[in-house]
């Protein structure tokens, strides 16, 4: 007997609580973020939702090079 094949679902979007886990910071910051138009969620829903590309660019286009 062959053990039934294990499936991923892969997320493209996040609810809020999932975006600000996913970036480490706290849901009010989040939507502080989104307030100052630095994150943008998909608003097609009732709730947003913040696709994992937009965090993975807000996360891109706001990170500095230390030189050490």
């Amino acid at each position: 007997m062959t053990p039934p094949e294990t499936t991923k679902t892969v997320r493209l979007a996040l609810g809020r609580r999932q975006a600000a886990e996913a970036l480490g910071i706290s849901i009010e910051t989040l939507s502080r973020l989104v307030k100052r138009k630095m994150i943008f969620p998909s608003v097609a829903t009732r709730r947003p939702l913040f696709p994992v590309a937009e965090l993975e660019r807000f996360l891109r286009d706001t990170t500095v090079s230390i030189n050490t």
